[in-house]
């Protein structure tokens, strides 16, 4: 796995918060969903907001930004919750090998490179395999089991 994270900046953080809050109350924006994780150093249970990606039937969450403190998080623990604040739900995670990450990455950016153009290690929807799969480990991605 190859270390990358590109820290929002405060406009970023800002925005991020009220997407947060309306995940939380269960309004998603574009497939937005609440995500929880136990920190791996505080025990302290934080909340971001991820898209969640379903394909042929498999939920999927993937880090953008690269090896954030949630994806740190998430992976120390092995679960997150999901869902807003009154059905929140506990699933294990898996995190997804890097060289099964392409055919999932190409399906974020089809569907999601609007909002994370600027922080998915410079691919676009029109990344080749071979520049996907340079990238790839850059780029958790966690399968949601259960």
């Amino acid at each position: 796995m190859t270390i990358r994270y590109d820290q929002p900046a405060a406009s970023a953080r800002a925005f991020n918060e009220v997407i947060r809050w309306l995940a939380e109350a269960g309004i998603s924006i574009a497939g937005s969903c609440a995500l929880r994780v136990r920190g791996r150093k505080t025990g302290v249970v934080r909340t971001v907001v991820v898209n969640l990606m379903t394909v042929d039937g498999r939920r999927y969450v993937v880090s953008p930004r690269g090896n954030t403190q949630w994806a740190r998080n998430a992976r120390a623990a092995a679960e997150v919750e999901t869902g807003p604040r009154w059905r929140r739900r506990t699933v294990r995670i898996a995190e997804v090998a890097d060289a099964d990450k392409t055919e999932l990455l190409r399906r974020y950016l089809d569907r999601w490179y609007w909002e994370v153009k600027g922080h998915v290690g410079g691919l676009t929807p029109h990344s080749s395999d071979d520049e996907i799969r340079a990238v790839a480990p850059s780029i958790p991605v966690f399968e949601l089991l259960g």
